[in-house]
């Protein structure tokens, strides 16, 4: 973890240790079997549509090593943005935990050790690309590896950003303004992890609260929210398993995992099938499947815990969902001009800045055309006015209510004098 100007930006690591999986246990064949979500959450129903092949999901971590067994051809490329790392990107780095990225990337597109063997990805036809960062005694401030990286991914031919990795924080510096506004520019879906309260994230950290990113939270085995292993946030997108996750490591390593960090690549997985399925959409589309196909969790839509639901791959790469106009989760252009918009300087020196309302986060379509209401305030909502306004309002109106009631009742009387 490194500090700058008193901000932490960290990789989101497990909740609790990672534990290395004893040799008995690692057989190949008992590594598949610990992958409960490839049944539970439709991956190997979605397979008989595609494994995500022509796909290219950049991987932005400690870095992920090609050469373990089960990764084996599927990075294709990489850089490293701390100045600790190796040029392709494969080297891990960092101090708290080096083997995160490549447990993320053989997560997301593992390519197994033989037919029904080894540690499988959600898309283990697509292809990687390794984007080391370190935050640990690098010389290369933390804000600025991720800014390069993500522009690196996207110049790079990334279809998909997989971040999992927080700031710690609700904001989020400018220069993250215009590497993710480059990638969704250019038709990049990133996705985010939310954050572990077991790694002291307790509410959803940036780049996980920056609109238009996919943001995932974590769920255990029974599909209920992971205390320790996930965070909340009005946020979060979709939630995807986060506890009693496998993946592998340097050194053909095998570890047993939890974290919103293994839920992050499953997700990122799945946006890689839609993409595989679907080239004709763009990434608002892309996203709009992966929302809208989720199987609703929670007491509204989008929750604080569960966004729109657990993912389901193959309702996302095979039902029919209607366009959509804009992202789901937010239009980041949008957020930069009403947060970040500088006030016009006359000649005479006053401002003429112009208060400006933000437009609605629109809500994903569903399979029927049926719109997925919010019951929570919207995102945008929040960010710009926050909920004390909110609760003025409400209390205001209840006011302008009672005084327009009173009013009536004195013209009455005075009617009847």
């Amino acid at each position: 973890m490194g500090r700058r100007g008193g901000v932490s930006v960290a990789a989101v690591v497990a909740a609790a240790a990672l534990v290395v999986l004893p040799a008995a246990s690692a057989r190949a064949d008992a590594i598949r079997d610990q992958q409960y979500w490839l049944a539970d959450y439709g991956i190997e129903q979605a397979w008989q549509t595609t494994r995500g092949a022509g796909v290219t999901v950049a991987v932005i971590d400690t870095g992920v090593d090609g050469s373990v067994r089960e990764l084996q051809g599927a990075v294709v490329g990489g850089t490293d943005v701390s100045g600790q790392g190796s040029p392709d990107g494969q080297t891990p780095v960092g101090t708290d935990d080096p083997a995160h990225g490549t447990l993320v990337g053989s997560m997301l597109a593992g390519r197994g050790t033989g037919s029904g063997d080894g540690v499988i990805g959600v898309a283990p036809e697509a292809s990687l690309l390794s984007v080391s960062v370190g935050f640990g005694s690098g010389a290369v401030d933390s804000d600025t590896q991720i800014a390069d990286a993500v522009r690196w991914s996207v110049d790079h031919g990334a279809d998909v950003i997989n971040m999992s990795l927080t700031r710690n924080t609700l904001d989020w510096p400018t220069s993250w303004d215009d590497a993710f506004l480059y990638a969704m520019e250019h038709d990049v879906v990133v996705v985010a992890a939310a954050g572990n309260r077991g790694s002291g994230t307790t509410e959803v950290g940036a780049p996980a609260t920056m609109p238009g990113v996919l943001t995932v939270a974590g769920v255990d085995r029974s599909g209920t929210a992971s205390f320790d292993a996930s965070s909340q946030g009005i946020t979060i997108g979709v939630a995807a398993p986060s506890e009693k996750l496998v993946g592998v490591g340097p050194d053909d390593v095998h570890y047993s995992w939890n974290g919103s960090s293994g839920a992050t690549p499953l997700v990122a997985g799945i946006v890689a099938l839609v993409r595989a399925a679907h080239p004709e959409l763009d990434a608002d589309d892309v996203i709009n499947r992966v929302v809208a196909t989720a199987e609703p969790r929670g007491a509204s839509q989008p929750d604080p815990l569960y966004g729109y639901g657990l993912v389901d791959a193959a309702a996302a790469v095979t039902r029919d969902v209607p366009h959509v106009e804009a992202n789901p989760m937010g239009d980041l252009s949008e957020w930069i001009r009403v947060h970040r918009r500088a006030d016009e300087v006359v000649p005479d020196g006053s401002s003429s800045a112009v208060p400006v309302e933000p437009a609605p986060v629109p809500t994903p379509e569903t399979p029927d055309g049926e719109r997925l209401s919010a019951l929570l305030p919207t995102v945008e909502t929040m960010r710009s006015t926050g909920v004390p306004l909110i609760v003025f309002a409400v209390f205001g109106g209840a006011l302008v209510l009672v005084g327009v009631g009173a009013a009536r009742q004195y013209g009455r009387g005075r009617r009847q004098e």
